[in-house]
């Protein structure tokens, strides 16, 4: 028996137990994850300006009543919970994906335009048509997934370059947010309150009615999402690697990009466009995970981390209340500042 054929099983062996090593690693920090945002979630539920014990908690949950905590628990603290987690969950997948997608971190839905979109939208029923929440919430939804389409139309030549994508998407994003600005600068100071308190991105006041569509948005379009990951895998070799391997290039990408708008869109229509969460759960759950694998379920649940902690810390952690997205965004915006000097450093393009 030659060495060469004793060298080969090892070396698959060897190759196999470093696959099993690294997926069993990924299992055990997926579990951490997911009991950090049960953590959180239950924290969220129990301390506030009157402290609730687990029981409590679990009786309000389970139906009863209990004096007290039914209201707090069940009418205020519970719907706010349940958006920030589904708000969390669909900012990070549908922003992981795009990023995926384009093989670019900075291709977000929130630097990309699509936010500044159903953000320009929302302003413009708020202030211009008196709109309620329910039809603030449609015209957010129907401008983000237009302005998604838009950008991919303008972007398209032959297929779509994940940097002309980007580069188109931050242009239309510069003229909606000054369209946004223009619409408050005309807004009567109740109309002006109200759109402030939705672009910033706030959970307060949340009720079912905001929470129940985000959550069945994600029921609907994140198993969508999910079932493209290994076509989301191969895409990341280059499109045409991608088609000779079997994927279906531009379908594939058109429904990632409209599950991944209609998660985003629903989550900012309940929540408002909560700065840089999409943006900033795939390369934190890439450093988490390591290389090897897909994004989707990690960078899911770091963004529920994300929105259920800086809601948290937003209400509790300082002296005054600050809405969700001041929090994010005063996390996000040094770390977007950081990438491109790193990026600019390595000598790449973005």
């Amino acid at each position: 028996m030659s060495a060469e054929t004793v060298t080969r099983p090892a070396a698959a062996d060897a190759l196999a137990r470093g696959r099993g090593r690294r997926a069993a690693r990924r299992r055990v920090l997926l579990g951490v994850l997911a009991l950090l945002i049960a953590a959180a979630f239950a924290t969220t539920l129990m301390v506030g300006r009157t402290f609730y014990p687990p029981g409590e908690v679990m009786r309000v949950i389970l139906g009863e009543q209990v004096p007290g905590a039914s209201f707090t628990v069940g009418t205020l603290r519970l719907p706010r919970a349940v958006l920030a987690a589904a708000a969390g969950l669909c900012f990070g997948l549908g922003g992981v994906s795009f990023q995926t997608m384009l093989r670019n971190p900075l291709a977000s839905p929130d630097i990309i335009g699509i936010s500044s979109g159903a953000s320009a939208a929302a302003a413009f029923a708020i202030v211009v048509l008196s709109l309620g929440d329910f039809e603030v919430s449609v015209f957010a939804i129907v401008a983000g997934l237009g302005v998604a389409m838009l950008i991919y139309l303008l972007a398209f030549k032959d297929g779509v370059a994940g940097t002309r994508l980007i580069l188109i998407g931050i242009g239309i994003a510069a003229m909606l947010d000054s369209v946004t600005s223009y619409v408050l600068s005309r807004a009567a100071e109740w109309d002006l309150q109200e759109a402030m308190r939705w672009l910033t991105g706030s959970l307060n006041g949340t009720t079912w009615d905001e929470a129940v569509p985000v959550a069945l948005a994600l029921a609907v379009l994140g198993p969508l999402l999910l079932s493209r990951s290994r076509d989301l895998s191969m895409m990341q070799l280059g499109d045409d690697t991608a088609a000779a391997l079997g994927v279906r290039v531009e379908r594939t990408r058109i429904i990632v990009i409209v599950a991944a708008v209609g998660l985003i869109a629903f989550a900012t229509a309940a929540a408002g466009p909560i700065a840089f969460v999409a943006f900033l759960s795939g390369p934190i759950a890439a450093r988490i995970v390591g290389p090897g694998g897909s994004l989707l379920v990690p960078a899911a649940l770091v963004g529920a981390l994300l929105v259920l902690v800086a809601d948290f810390c937003g209400q509790y952690a300082f002296g005054t209340r600050f809405p969700v997205g001041v929090v994010t965004g005063v996390l996000g915006a040094p770390y977007l500042v950081y990438l491109i000097v790193r990026t600019n450093r390595a000598g790449g393009s973005l």
